[in-house]
């Protein structure tokens, strides 16, 4: 008989319910073999970029797809979004796998709380069966309960529970302009508002006399009629010149056909393809609350059915606490003699318990009715949680990214309580983290690094967390083991404070804070408590119209009512004082810098314009009559014709991942030979995208100004990124650090008032002290930084706290205490207070 210790090291971790990954080669993996154990909660940590996700999401979990999606029909597959197979030589010990990452995926506008956790399925179900009817009313089926269905959507809104069209006022905003100088602003910019003005001049409408002195009649027919005439034209004459044509019988140069500004931007907003121009279309659109469902989105039979007093929308609108404790209370009364009560009963119970997880995990303040368009990425991935929580699968491996961001501490100890309820069912689970806390709970270890890009990619370390202690590559060490260090400078004093007054928008009634300037402000409090909320939203909006800038839209894929805060649905609220102290807004938040692969970090932070024209000053440039635009991928004439300037091409594969391949006539680079004949100190441009910021630090040393931005980028802890790489493959944390670093770069006069919500997202603990610096650079630069913070390492280090509470939603909306650090840190009121002072003190 064999010795098991005689046996293949490989047979004896499978034996010990292991995964053995072997040969992992995926993104910077340099070869990678680790083994991790079943059934337990293992931790993958490291700096951002080292590899981490690339092991846990690109190499495991693709693999697992893979392997299912290979038991299902190939016509099912197709309905997949399938992961690219990933470069591994072997994965032994696989089970099946869950992945919960922190994107909303596909989620449109009308995706909701309810929608997301199937909630909206048995709320649907109970009034359906056990609703209370008006009398001769026919039942119902569920389906008509749901204003995602024709059944059951209001016929007016189509369960959008707004209208939206124009007014005079957002197709001309401006009335004293004439028609010449563009006063219909809805109209397109280009050649096509210039034909439609010059239609107008054909039909005898006075195009320079302002707006506002125009008849009503014409201003009318001009922005709402319906027809559309076709007309001679006569581009570039004047009203006389044009009648005088007319008359003559002096042929037009075309005939152009007009269209109403209301038509156009309607028609727009409803059939253009391009993003762009819906997005332009809805800055004329208004919205206002359905007069037939007032925003409750379904027919009006539905809402006729009420259970416990109330109808569907109604009860939806309630925070899932209230909900939970509505149906308990209504529990008891149900009959279970008759078909219906024996129903009713079943649904509430399934619905009590269902919430009883949600409540757990501390989202018991989000509504069922509220989009998930509107939650943060930590609330949508707790929801998917606190649903797996109740499927009762056993033998899954679930891999989890960032469970913890977005997460106040006191809200990370209920994760950790939910993680260990899965583990408990019999399942493993693989975490992708950052924050300390959690990782101190890891029953295995796996350190990636040792640091990011091409210089990480290795397993430094895998086994019991204690073990880490010993490994002295490691970033991540020192930062479990070693005790905080006291922070080497006194805050800073505020010079002044700028005071909104009456901010009312979501939880927040009525409220006034004062902002300190000059100084590093952190926003805390528990998730849900208005954070975002003040910051994110309220600031942004009041100070934006308060110094006369745009405000930043929102902008949500598949929202189909996407209209911003500008208008009737903002926040209210006025700046009652120290606006004279603040000269500009700037938000710096982690959306893409760009939506297409076209778009890149050298492009973005402009350092790309400045390498071309270094291109096109070399004497080979100039010999050819190269000037900089031959060296962009993006114009026709430098790059390649057949990828146009992609780098590669796509190969559609009908039951397996589409497969990207370089492109065959440029093998990748972009651009035509001739382009890659230019050098400049013996690199091509094609060589300088394949740079990393690291590198191109090197390479650019002598250009001062590329060498400040490059070294800027470094600093952010981006050194590791290619220049040339897609924006589509960075993180909302990378987007976002990339945008603080095309800042610092900037040279900015007056005081600028920098808004960040929670910048931490995605970073490890090395990485937040860069980014410490980085923001201690801009107030350094006669700024203001404003945060919303859930780090206590960072908000610790700040000059001023401003901690929101007590608890999340209607128990939140508050200001409990705001100070320096150590001020808040002793405040017996805050629920920050405890886990601040780990830091101050």
């Amino acid at each position: 008989m064999t010795n098991s210790f005689d046996a293949p090291v490989d047979a004896l971790v499978s034996s010990r319910s292991f995964i053995c990954v072997r040969g992992a080669r995926e993104h910077n993996l340099k070869n990678v073999d680790v083994d991790l154990p079943r059934d337990q909660l293992v931790v993958f940590t490291g700096v951002s970029g080292s590899g981490k996700s690339s092991l846990a999401f690109g190499t495991i979990y693709a693999e697992a797809q893979r392997r299912y999606l290979e038991s299902v029909s190939p016509y099912a597959r197709r309905l997949f979004n399938q992961m690219p197979v990933p470069a591994v030589a072997s994965i032994e010990g696989l089970p099946p796998a869950v992945a919960l990452q922190q994107q909303r995926g596909g989620s449109s506008g009308r995706s909701t709380v309810g929608s997301v956790t199937t909630l909206s399925n048995l709320l649907r179900m109970l009034y359906s069966r056990a609703g209370t009817y008006p009398k001769g009313m026919p039942q119902l089926e569920a389906e008509s309960f749901s204003p995602n269905t024709p059944m059951g959507a209001c016929p007016r809104c189509h369960g959008l529970g707004s209208i939206y069209d124009v007014t005079e006022k957002t197709l001309v905003p401006d009335d004293t302009l004439t028609i010449r100088q563009r006063a219909v602003a809805a109209w397109p910019t280009a050649w096509q508002g210039q034909n439609l003005r010059d239609i107008l001049i054909t039909r005898g409408v006075d195009v320079d006399t302002p707006w506002k002195n125009l008849p009503q009649k014409t201003r009318d027919w001009i922005l709402y009629t319906e027809e559309t005439p076709t007309e001679p034209v006569y581009p570039g004459r004047t009203h006389a010149e044009v009648l005088a044509a007319i008359k003559r019988g002096d042929p037009a140069d075309y005939n152009g056909t007009f269209t109403g500004a209301r038509r156009y931007v309607l028609q727009t907003f409803t059939k253009s393809q391009s993003a762009k121009m819906r997005a332009r279309a809805a800055s004329f659109m208004v919205g206002s609350v359905c007069p037939l469902c007032n925003g409750q989105r379904l027919n009006p039979d539905a809402l006729k059915v009420t259970f416990g007093g109330q109808n569907i929308a109604e009860f939806s609108a309630h925070p899932l606490k209230h909900i939970a404790q509505a149906l308990s209370e209504i529990l008891p009364s149900l009959s279970a003699e008759t078909a219906v009560g024996i129903a009713a009963e079943g649904i509430v119970s399934a619905l009590i318990d269902r919430i009883a997880v949600l409540l757990d995990l501390g989202l018991g303040y989000l509504q069922l009715s509220r989009s998930v368009q509107t939650l943060s990425p930590g609330e949508y991935q707790r929801l998917r949680l606190g649903t797996q929580i109740r499927s009762n699968l056993f033998g899954v491996v679930y891999v989890l990214d960032e469970p913890s961001s977005g997460l106040h501490p006191v809200d990370t100890q209920a994760l950790l309580r939910a993680l260990d309820g899965l583990l408990k069912a019999g399942n493993s689970l693989l975490v992708v983290e950052h924050n300390p806390d959690v990782i101190r709970q890891a029953q295995w270890l796996v350190d990636v690094g040792p640091a990011a890009g091409e210089h990480g990619g290795q397993v430094l370390y895998s086994g019991a967390t204690e073990g880490l202690k010993n490994i002295q590559e490691s970033q991540t060490r020192r930062y479990l083991f070693d005790k905080p260090t006291p922070r080497l400078h006194p805050p800073r004093k505020p010079e002044h404070f700028l005071t909104l007054a009456h901010v009312t928008w979501n939880n927040l009634q009525d409220l006034t804070v004062s902002l300190p300037l000059g100084v590093l402000v952190a926003v805390t409090g528990v998730s849900g408590s208005g954070k975002s909320s003040l910051i994110e939203q309220a600031l942004v909006s009041i100070l934006s119209r308060a110094l006369g800038q745009s405000v930043p839209v929102e902008e949500n894929e598949g929202n189909e009512g996407g209209f911003d805060l500008a208008r009737e649905n903002a926040p209210k609220g006025c700046v009652a004082s120290g606006l004279d102290a603040v000269r500009r807004l700037v938000v710096i938040d982690q959306k893409p810098i760009g939506r297409t692969p076209r778009s890149n970090l050298a492009t973005y932070t402009g350092l790309f314009d400045q390498i071309r024209q270094l291109f096109a000053a070399t004497p080979e440039a100039k010999k050819r009559k190269f000037d900089a635009g031959w060296f962009s991928f993006n114009v026709a004439k430098g790059r390649c014709p057949k990828c146009e300037g992609v780098g590669s091409v796509m190969v559609e594969l009908l039951f397996l991942p589409s497969v990207y391949a370089p492109c065959p006539e440029c093998h990748g680079s972009r651009y035509k030979s001739d382009v890659l004949a230019v050098t400049f100190r013996g690199k091509t441009i094609a060589d300088i995208l394949a740079m990393s910021v690291d590198e191109a630090c090197d390479f650019f040393a002598e250009e001062s100004s590329l060498a400040h931005g490059f070294q800027t980028l470094k600093d952010g802890g981006l050194g590791y990124l290619r220049l040339g790489q897609p924006a589509t493959e960075l993180s909302g944390g990378e987007a976002q650090r990339v945008k603080l670093a095309t800042e610092l770069q900037k040279r900015r006069s007056g005081h600028i008032l920098y808004v960040l919500d929670e910048p931490t997202t995605g970073l490890h603990p090395a990485d937040v002290d860069r980014l410490l610096k980085q923001l201690q650079a801009l107030v350094n630069q006669n700024s203001s930084v404003v945060l919303a913070e859930h780090n206590m390492r960072l908000v610790a280090a700040c000059d001023w706290v401003i901690d929101m509470g007590p608890g999340a939603g209607e128990e939140g909306g508050q200001i409990v205490a705001s100070g320096t650090p150590d001020d808040v840190s002793m405040n017996p009121d805050s629920r920050t207070a405890p886990f601040l002072a780990q830091y101050v003190n």
